[in-house]
Parts: structure tokens; sequence; C-alpha cells
């Protein structure tokens, strides 16, 4: 019986990817041209020269990053050249993102001045000569800095602050975990600092790291708001410094030999209402007002995260605008523009105060990325897809160029990944609010050294950020220049990524069916298979449907008909992947002698949950819902959905229509079934004002 059912495998399931990667057709004359146009040499002076001024990442410094941008893009030809200024006010806000405030720092320094150490120990941190050393908004000392008691924190519990003297003291921790807030990697020490603020606390020492392999480097850390990311007026000054590993050991045990460690902080530094600049430009379009946008993060110190991400942006814009200024490519119909901003303050300022354009922008692609060694695995690119409220058929022609490109350079170990959406950078264009398809790409230094000192210049390799810079150019190109004459292969390709993502979807539930050892148990997992196969089918006839965006208007009814074949081979192929699931679960039934035919039973209704079909949430505002403009005391325990990618993901789903109830179905069918209270969660946004309740009919 088992032979039985791999030969019904494979009988039903056509093989849909290849065993080696091929250049398409469509795509191989723009990949040799193109590529052949960019420059890494030159990617790689971009990369030094943002790199110098970022890894101060104070904002004089950004400001010079701004105008070198500004400055760069008028010198490789670029079109409608703006360097814009943000408030840096910590009031202002875009969607409900508060613009942080601005800060400058001249000096500082952290050292051991009790008991007598060696010199090499002596000096914990020196913001001249490893910035990453002070943490970002990190407030002022007085003048001639402050000498304290240091006291090491093991808990953030409040009952566990209360029990030790920490006044006038400063104060040091490691990762200090707290169970009731979600985004922790994000709010955790903004959220501690200012509980510690409160009573009287000198400054904070902290040794967190994402990588303790790297003992000598500094984590740099940037979110220090009293509950969010950026410093805002709402902040709590205090003066705070990020040590090593090695340091964070040798002052542990310091403690614990002497009792009484007292070290010496100075902070030459400010807060203040300043602005925080962004640079964009463009390659104009032959006549339609429609443009395609490539954006990336300014403002962090890594030559990987995020230099060679600008780098890339230019390069592939000069290299474009070489070959059309030399008549080598076609002018494209729509505009290319390339935006280079902070990140997600700046974009969601671009987004909010352009509306008119935004309307016009077709695509997006984000790139925060790094360009590691060749050598090294986890190098290759890694492309996030939409969200599967969004699905676009700008996800399938993304992967087909990348495949396609390393095909074309033939090196063998190289293959293009992709991942399913996730907050965590610029991203969210693809917010039903918004409507842009936005893929992502992104790459790595080949050994974590993700906001930390570690990440140099030398860690860059010239050969990543060619390709990198040369994927961009041959996507932004294509999709700058696609009309109606390119619909028919793009729905191809997308329809090709909807057989895979329908594959997808039924593979768990024929595993989990494959071993299941009770007959009850199949009717559950059938009832869950046949859903998510209905869904993602949904989800990738909508992606082949948004080809129409292509197409002029008064010919999309004709285009629109024209695809109806291509829609219905999507559905009978999740028809038949369906019945495929179906007979999966009656040749197990069989297996373990239980009536046949397994029907499919839809799991007990969570009386929990009864409630939200009579509730409808109505979003005001673009983007997630941040709380950096609520006290975290009137949270009532509730998450920020600054990074969270199940609440971000619910708040896409909620379009004003569908209740609640329809939302958290199609989230649990997105990312799976979720221990959420989701009813008390958007209760609670309605009553502080980030969404409107309303009764649903």
């Amino acid at each position: 019986m088992k032979l039985m059912r791999v030969c019904l495998v494979l009988l039903l399931v056509p093989m849909l990817s290849a065993q080696a990667l091929r250049i398409d057709p469509q795509l191989e004359k723009l990949i040799r041209e193109i590529g052949a146009a960019v420059n890494p040499d030159e990617a790689l002076d971009f990369v030094l020269r943002v790199h110098e001024n970022d890894r101060w990442f104070n904002f004089p410094k950004f400001h010079e990053t701004a105008e070198y941008v500004q400055k760069t893009m008028n010198a490789i030809g670029l079109s409608k050249v703006e360097l814009v200024e943000t408030p840096a006010d910590g009031v202002t806000q875009y969607g409900f993102w508060t613009m942080p405030l601005a800060w400058d720092v001249k000096q500082a320094t952290l050292e051991i001045v009790e008991p007598a150490v060696s010199p090499e120990m002596r000096v914990l941190a020196d913001y001249r000569q490893v910035p990453t050393s002070l943490v970002m908004w990190s407030g002022p000392t007085p003048p001639g800095g402050i000498t304290a008691e240091v006291v090491e924190l093991k808990s953030s519990a409040p009952e566990d602050i209360a029990r030790v003297d920490m006044k006038g003291k400063i104060v040091f921790f490691t990762e200090v975990k707290n169970p009731n807030v979600r985004d922790s990697a994000t709010i955790k020490l903004g959220e501690i600092k200012a509980a510690l603020y409160k009573l009287g606390v000198a400054g904070i020492i902290s040794d967190s790291t994402e990588n303790p392999d790297l003992l000598d480097d500094h984590y740099w850390v940037n979110s220090y708001g009293d509950g969010g990311w950026g410093f805002t007026r709402m902040g709590s000054p205090m003066p705070a410094f990020s040590i090593t590993p090695r340091q964070g050991t040798y002052l542990r045990n310091l403690l614990v030999r002497h009792g009484k460690v007292r070290v010496k902080a100075v902070v030459d530094g400010r807060l203040y209402s300043g602005s925080y600049p962004y640079a964009t430009g463009l390659i104009e379009g032959s006549g339609s007002d429609e443009e395609v946008l490539e954006l990336g993060h300014t403002t962090e110190p890594g030559a990987n995260d995020n230099a060679t991400g600008v780098a890339s942006m230019l390069e592939a814009m000069a290299a474009l605008n070489r070959m059309i200024e030399t008549g080598k490519l076609k002018r494209p119909q729509r505009g290319i523009r390339v935006l280079a901003m902070p990140e997600l303050y700046g974009s969601m300022h671009y987004v909010a105060t352009n509306p008119e354009r935004i309307k016009r922008t077709i695509g997006a692609i984000c790139v925060d990325t790094g360009a590691g060694p060749y050598e090294l695995s986890g190098t290759e690119y890694n492309f996030r897809m939409n969200p599967d409220v969004a699905r676009s058929y700008q996800d399938a022609l993304v992967m087909r160029v990348a495949e396609s490109y390393y095909a074309y350079t033939g090196v063998r170990r190289r293959f293009p990944h992709w991942s399913p959406w996730g907050p965590g950078t610029d991203t969210f264009l693809s917010d039903p609010l918004i409507g842009i398809p936005n893929v992502a790409a992104s790459g790595s230094a080949g050994v974590n050294v993700h906001h930390n000192s570690a990440d140099t210049v030398d860690r860059v390799d010239r050969r990543s950020l060619r390709d990198v810079s040369s994927m961009l150019a041959v996507y932004l190109y294509y999709l700058a220049s696609a009309g109606e004459a390119e619909i028919p292969w793009l729905a191809e390709i997308t329809a090709t990524r909807g057989y895979q993502n329908i594959v997808r979807a039924a593979d768990p539930y024929l595993n989990r069916m494959a071993a299941a050892d009770k007959p009850d148990s199949l009717g559950r997992e059938l009832f869950a298979g046949l859903e998510k196969i209905a869904f993602s089918s949904d989800r990738d006839r909508d992606a082949i449907l948004s080809t129409l965006r292509l197409a002029p208007s008064e010919r999309r009814e004709k285009i629109r008909a024209s695809l109806d074949p291509l829609l219905n081979s999507v559905q009978r192929f999740a028809d038949n992947q369906s019945e495929r699931l179906s007979q999966a679960a009656n040749l197990r039934a069989a297996e373990l002698g239980a009536s046949l035919p397994v029907k499919a039973s839809a799991p007990q209704a969570d009386p929990r949950r009864a409630e939200a079909s009579r509730i409808i949430a109505k979003r005001k505002r673009i983007g997630s819902i941040t709380f950096d403009d609520l006290p975290v005391e009137k949270r009532e325990s509730w998450p920020a959905g600054a990074w969270d990618n199940l609440l971000q993901t619910a708040l896409y789903w909620c379009d004003g229509k569908r209740n609640l109830a329809e939302v958290i179905r199609l989230t649990e069918l997105e990312l799976g079934p979720q221990n959420f209270d989701f009813i008390g969660y958007f209760k609670f946004l309605g009553r502080q004002g980030y969404v409107e309740i309303l009764a649903a009919p």
C-alpha cells in the first residue's frame, strides 16, 4: 500500500523545479548586456564613501552621506535629483511612526577606575576609536563625565529591579528577556532604560550581541526609545555603552572578585530638533508618468548593512543610464527611481508626502543587503516575496531574473533563494493601503556581523556586489519597460510559481497524513489541507491578474479574458492537488482499518473567537502600529506591531469590509495556527484610537 501511495504521488505531481538553473530566453540578452555594463570597482567606491560617513551614525554625518548620494546621483546622470529634509523633532508622525530626535556626539569614553586593571582592559568604550561602543541616541553626561559604581542587573522583572539599590549607579546587563514583549529585540533596551531612569540610574552598560563568537567586537544598539525604536520627545536621556563579549565577561568576573567596581563615563553629545535627510533621483521614462522604485536605507554603520545596499542601487542606476544615454538600451517607458533614505523613517515620509507619485509607482524592490565573500556559504542572494494579501507577478519575475542571472554566471554552487514576506525593513509598500508590489533583496557577509563593529569593508566582495547590482538593473529595466506584449510571459511564469506554491501548500498535510496513527486526525488534516490549497490557488490567480496593471486601461477587459485559460489551469491544478490529498487520506485510513472515504472535518470553533464575526477593524493610517507614542505602562501588556510579522499580517487583511473572524482565518492560512487574542488586541487598538472598530453587518 505504501508503494502504491508513492506511485500515486509521482503520477499526480509534475516536476515543477529544475535540477539546474537555466537562462530564460526572455532575459538572456538583457543579462548579458547589462551585466557587462556594471562596474564593480565603481560600486565598491560607493561603498567606501557611504561607509566612511555612516559608520559614525550621528546626524551631521547622515547629512554628509545624503549630500554625497545627491552629488553621486547627479554625477551618474540622473534627473530630478532631490535632497529632502524630513523633520527629526521627536514628535511628527508619518503613518504611526514618530520621527526621532536628531543626535550628535563629539566624543564618548567608558573606563574602569576602580580597582586598578591592566591598561588593555581599562578602556571599555571609546567612540572615536570604535563608534559602535556607544549606544545610538545615548544621553550626554555632565561636562567632565560621571564616576559611578557598577551594579549588575540579572532580571528585568519589576520586583527584582526594586530589590537592587541602583540610584546614582551604572547598571550592567547582557540580554534580559521580557516574556511580555513579543518584539523584545527592538524595544528591550529602551524599555529597561525607561524603568531604570525613573529610579535615578546614572547610565547603562550592555554586552548584548547577536553573535557572541565575535569576542572583541561591539554590537551596535540603535533601539533606544523608551518603548520603541528611535528616541522621541517621550524618551528618557541616559548615557549608554555597548561593550564586547570579552569585556562583558571580564567586567562580570571583576564584580565577583572585588565586589565593587567603579567606572568613569563621558559622553559629549546632544539630542536636539533637526532633520533626517534622504536623496532621490530618476532615470526618466520615454512617455509614461509611471515609475518603478528601488529603495534602501542609509544611516547605518555597517559596510554590508547597508553601504553595499546603497552602492548596488547607485551602480544599477549608473549602468542603466550609461547604456540608455549611449543608445545600447532603449529608454524604458516608465521612469526608474532610486530612493536612499533612513530605514522606515525616510520611506514612511516619502510614501506619506508623495501620494500622487505613489499611485503611479507600479513596483518596488527594497535593497537591504550585504555583499559577502563568494567562498562563504550564505552569501547567495535571497529575495523576499510580497505578503499573501498582495501576491504579485513581481514575485515570479524577480526569481526568474535571479535564477537566469546565476545560470548565466556559471558559478554552479550559487543559487538564489527566496523567503516569505516579513517585516524588518522597507518592505511595507505592499501594504494594501499603499498598493505597490514590494519585493526585497538581501545577502550576507558569510558571518553574522549584523549591527556589529565587525561589519567592515574588508568583508565586502566585489563579485557579490557586481551580482546584486546586475540583478537589480535587469529587474528594474525589465519592469520599467514591460507592457501589454510582456503580459503573456509574465502571466505564465506567475502560473508556474503558482503551481509550486500549491504543491508546497499540500506537502505538509501529506506528510502528517502519512505519519498519522489515529483515524480521526485524518479528517482534520484533510480539512486544513484543502483550505490551504484553496487559499494558495486564490492568491496565485490574483497574482496572475496583477499583470493587468501593465496594460492600457482601455485594453484590460479584453486582456483579462485572454488570461482565463491560465486562471482555469491553476484552478484545475489546485483541484488535482485537493484530490491527491483526499486519496492520500483514504490510503492511510485503509492502512489503519478505518472507514472510507475520509471526510474533511472542520476543527471545533474556538468560543473565544465567536465575537470576531461581529467586529470590523477599519485602519486609519498606512504601515504598522508602533506604539512609540504610547507609554509602556498604558499598553496593557499588548505588543507593539512595529516589527511583528503576525500583527502586521493581520492588519494588512483588515480592509474595512472583512469581519475580524475572516481576518483571523486569512492570517492563519498565511502563517499557520496562532495562539493569540486577536479580539482583545484589536479592541485595545480601537480604545487607543489606532483603528476604528465597527459593527459587522
